[in-house]
């Protein structure tokens, strides 16, 4: 009962909050405060209106907001989102392209599970989106989940991985974005040794921490400091009594939030001050600058506790990807069982979460890949989320990430193509 009172207790900080904003919002904007020429009542009503619309996006799943794509045709084509496979813990979802050829390159984009809604995928999306079939993991927030629906760790995730690849098929590119990044290196493993004719096509590896002791960062060194047992005490609680996960035990997104802004409470408190002030003075708009970033950060989901801990003790505090020990469903995952999938590594030079190296360290484990389907790339410049949004990611690494998918599409295509001459003889 503890963990859930204090699970409440943060809805209910936020949900004042967010009243009081609303109250601030209301109250400085009557008309007959017009009549005097006091700046304070400007400042109160954009204090009120950031105020509001900052704690109400802590609890709202973001839209995609993807509505169109242009074809080759110059036309724009609909977009639409298909649930392919529905899972209690997490969905396959297409994004379909209405009236559009269908493109040869298919990706399967792993998004993270790691605080966020997988719409923090979203400038990702509408870059692959134009020039390939797309497909993503969409995690639910576990708060959603009920307790009867068992629990969810990082095997759990692996197998999930496993059972989407399978259902994409052989033609498919994997991009595994941040914290999956280990996981779906261990699927493939999986697909290697258990469904070989179901491996994809290509995996591409960005930013992940498969050795996470291979470049000290923040986050690895609070994985060393503190114990399992301080963990689970100090992060885990239960759902309250307002979700349909009540009773679940979780990492409460509020709270992951929270060490979020801690990182860089200095830029934060900047980025809300300036916001305001231009609020007051007339100059905001709904979709400026700092509003299309702030939804998507602020907007936090829940993970299951059992998942949280499980990858912070095995894949931090274990290494258990690092030193290819790991296990799934009592079945030790063998990487250098992968010998025909081409990777790719995508690395950020100032990544200050997953630092350079790190994901690096996923080719060394894939012993029994020839070295001509391994590739790297450092990104000068590009910070963790540089290496899949913004202007690196478009100019740079996804034009890279294209070829080396379309490089190894073409050279499994000839392999496993028999040249007609061969065919003749054959049949005389």
């Amino acid at each position: 009962m503890r963990q859930m009172a204090t699970y409440d207790l943060m809805e209910t900080m936020r949900n004042t909050n967010e009243w009081l904003g609303a109250t601030a919002r209301a109250m400085a904007s009557y008309p007959v405060f017009g009549l005097t020429s006091n700046p304070m009542f400007d400042m109160v009503e954009a204090w009120g209106r950031v105020t509001e619309r900052s704690f109400a996006r802590m609890v709202t799943k973001p839209a995609w907001g993807i509505r169109t794509v242009v074809g080759e045709d110059g036309k724009d084509h609909l977009v639409e989102l298909e649930t392919e496979m529905k899972r209690p813990f997490g969905d396959l979802v297409r994004f379909r392209v209405n009236g559009r050829r269908e493109k040869s390159r298919r990706i399967l984009l792993c998004a993270p599970m790691s605080g966020h809604y997988a719409t923090l995928l979203r400038s990702t999306v509408a870059s692959l989106l134009p020039d390939a079939e797309l497909w993503i993991t969409d995690w639910h927030n576990a708060r959603d989940i009920p307790v009867s629906e068992g629990k969810f760790d990082i095997e759990d995730y692996t197998q999930y991985l496993v059972d989407f690849m399978k259902f994409l098929g052989p033609d498919t590119h994997v991009i595994a974005v941040c914290q999956p990044a280990p996981l779906a290196l261990a699927a493939t493993a999986m697909l290697a040794e258990e469904a070989p004719d179901a491996q994809p096509l290509t995996l591409t590896l960005i930013g992940g921490p498969i050795d996470p002791d291979a470049a000290a960062t923040e986050v690895t060194d609070f994985g060393r400091r503190v114990t399992m047992g301080q963990l689970e005490h100090l992060a885990i609680q239960r759902v309250g009594f307002k979700h349909a996960g009540v009773g679940r035990q979780v990492y409460p997104g509020l709270l992951q939030l929270a060490g979020f802004i801690s990182m860089n409470l200095d830029r934060h408190a900047q980025a809300f001050s300036d916001k305001i002030a231009a609020e007051a003075r007339g100059e905001g708009s709904e979709r400026d600058q700092h509003n299309r970033f702030y939804d998507e950060y602020l907007a936090v989901m829940d993970m299951t506790a059992e998942f949280y801990l499980s990858t912070v003790e095995r894949i931090f505090k274990n290494g258990e990807i690092a030193k290819n020990e790991f296990v799934v469903n009592g079945k030790s995952v063998d990487i250098g069982k992968v010998t025909d999938v081409a990777t790719m590594i995508v690395e950020g030079a100032k990544d200050d979460i997953s630092a350079p190296g790190q994901c690096l360290a996923a080719l060394d484990l894939l012993t029994g890949l020839p070295d001509a389907y391994k590739a790297q790339h450092l990104e000068p410049g590009a910070g963790h989320y540089g290496i899949f949004a913004g202007s690196s990611w478009r100019n740079n690494i996804r034009p890279l990430v294209f070829s080396f998918m379309d490089t190894h599409a073409e050279r499994k295509s000839k392999a496993t193509s028999k040249p007609a001459v061969t065919l003749a003889a054959s049949n005389d």
